[in-house]
């Protein structure tokens, strides 16, 4: 099968998600066509049958914003014809799916019937499409997808409450790809970070404020009182300021390293005790089920898609948002040598749950029903 794997190629979710999702499927023989406006970072080296159409963004003075989503749409017009794709697959609803809906009536104008998925990651729904001036769009646009998917129950939910949404949605979660641990590798770098005694918390995130990092360091402030500890913040974004002014006013600059942004997290991961997410909401928490794909367990609070993947006193702990003290005590009952362990091993069990040997079929087997709809 020809697939258009159309995505934002940056270090969000739904990038890497997508970007995953196509290597994935090139390597079980389908023939995958990135089409984006730059190379998305997780593709990687030259792999076979996948392929990547650059968007050309037009530097015309007319526009004092440039018309990505007509360009876009353009695009997939010339890839879908030429290519002969048999499927489009666009993650994020703004504005690949409304670009994707302008490409299918073009290309059906010329006698081509191209069917297209949308996936719903977070953001699109829950921040970005609650804004009154895109709901009407998206709306339309989820309504005119051949197949709609969402990434958790929860954002499926989020999405028929605020948006006149009658197009069944389908929930594929997140899924995680395998790696190869370097265990010697990762007991080299722990010992870079951290003291024999030491423990190692991390965070992962694009420090925004809805990420809530500021509970975070004060998270990691009152478990240090009790246990020697550092925390290690991998990531970048708006907040990271207003993180480093609070590093300095509770006297933690010497206990929390900032790494800034890294593209393959999982070698960061491997050298925790714990991952801490305390997100105001999360529609799935990627970075949490990475975490505990190397056997890392979370603490996390308890919005959005998050307890669909990380359980209750199995894979870590849930608190309300903004418990920083319960969070801390969770943290501080978790570390607890035995507990860490058992912890250690259930994260990495649940996390099997999100193979994408699990996914994956879950993809194939709607592109393969809308393919045999054409």
């Amino acid at each position: 099968m020809k697939i258009g794997m159309v995505l934002y190629p940056t270090f969000g979710g739904s990038g890497v998600v997508g970007t995953e999702l196509g290597k994935a499927l090139a390597s079980k023989g389908h023939e995958v066509h990135f089409i984006t406006y730059s190379q998305p970072v997780r593709l990687g080296t030259f792999r076979e049958n996948i392929f990547y159409h650059e968007v050309a963004v037009t530097d015309y003075p007319l526009f004092e914003f440039q018309p990505y989503e007509t360009q876009l749409a353009s695009k997939m017009v010339d890839v879908v014809k030429y290519e002969k794709l048999d499927i489009l697959h666009v993650h994020y609803a703004i504005p690949h799916a409304s670009a994707a809906f302008m490409a299918k009536q073009i290309l059906k104008s010329q006698g081509i019937d191209i069917p297209f998925v949308t996936t719903l990651h977070g953001t699109d729904i829950t921040l970005v499409g609650r804004d009154p001036s895109f709901e009407p769009v998206i709306t339309f646009c989820i309504n005119q997808s051949d197949a709609v998917t969402a990434v958790s129950e929860s954002l499926k939910n989020s999405t028929y409450e605020h948006f006149h949404v009658t197009r069944e949605i389908a929930v594929i979660p997140n899924f995680i790809v395998p790696t190869e641990e370097n265990h010697d590798f990762s007991e080299h770098m722990r010992r870079k970070y951290a003291r024999d005694g030491e423990r190692i918390i991390c965070h992962v995130s694009n420090f925004r404020k809805v990420k809530r990092v500021d509970d975070v360091l004060r998270v990691f402030a009152k478990v240090n009182e009790k246990i020697p500890a550092k925390l290690i913040l991998v990531g970048d974004g708006p907040e990271r300021y207003n993180c480093e002014r609070i590093c300095r006013e509770l006297n933690l600059c010497d206990r929390v390293i900032f790494l800034g942004k890294v593209r393959d997290t999982s070698h960061v991961l491997e050298i925790a005790d714990v991952f801490l997410l305390p997100s105001e909401t999360e529609s799935f928490g990627l970075a949490a089920l990475e975490a505990m794909a190397v056997g890392v367990p979370v603490i996390s609070s308890n919005t959005g898609g998050i307890p669909e993947v990380n359980i209750h006193g199995y894979s870590g702990f849930l608190s309300n948002v903004g418990d920083v003290e319960d969070m801390a005590n969770n943290m501080l009952e978790l570390l607890k040598e035995e507990n860490l362990r058992n912890f250690k091993a259930n994260a990495r069990e649940r996390s099997k749950v999100f193979s994408l040997d699990a996914i994956l079929p879950m993809y194939e087997n709607i592109y393969f029903n809308l393919a045999n709809k054409k």
